[in-house]
């Protein structure tokens, strides 16, 4: 059986029979969605268990998701699209940290003051509506700047 990069084998996609776009977006989204449970377990055991501050809680728990989140698209998402090899690989760490990180972490964190200091939410509530709001823009960021087809040489 082939082995990539990290050394998992390459199994057929599940929904590898749908519309490249569709089947990604699907894929981004169970992934986003492991991670947004991530986030929130991360959230919850630094504000309600160890008493941190939402804000650096957030920030923490984002950066959490997004670590998470990177391996399985990297694995899953855009597996068609593999890394050419180690130093390939870090550098989309790299950019997707600084990418998709940024605009979690900033959107995160903004949304979280706007929603916090606005509605009569808790902030477990104001989360998932930032989350949800940051979702579409990493999705084309991942797509068309992270994990790009590399061009073919030849």
């Amino acid at each position: 059986m082939k082995r990539n990069l990290h050394g998992f084998s390459r199994r057929p996609i599940p929904g590898a029979e749908l519309p490249g776009s569709l089947r990604r977006w699907i894929i981004f989204n169970i992934v986003g969605a492991l991670g947004f449970l991530v986030q929130l377990a991360v959230l919850a055991l630094l504000v309600s268990g160890l008493n941190w501050g939402y804000l650096a809680a957030t920030a923490l728990a984002v950066e959490a998701a997004v670590i998470h989140n990177f391996f399985w698209h990297e694995r899953w998402t855009w597996a068609d699209r593999p890394a050419s090899g180690w130093t390939h690989a870090v550098r989309r760490f790299f950019n997707f940290n600084l990418a998709n990180g940024a605009i979690s972490l900033v959107g995160n964190l903004v949304f979280m003051r706007l929603f916090m200091g606005t509605l009569p939410v808790n902030y477990l509530e104001a989360n998932i509506m930032a989350i949800a709001l940051c979702a579409l823009l990493n999705f084309i960021v991942g797509d068309r700047l992270v994990f790009r087809s590399q061009p073919r040489s030849g």
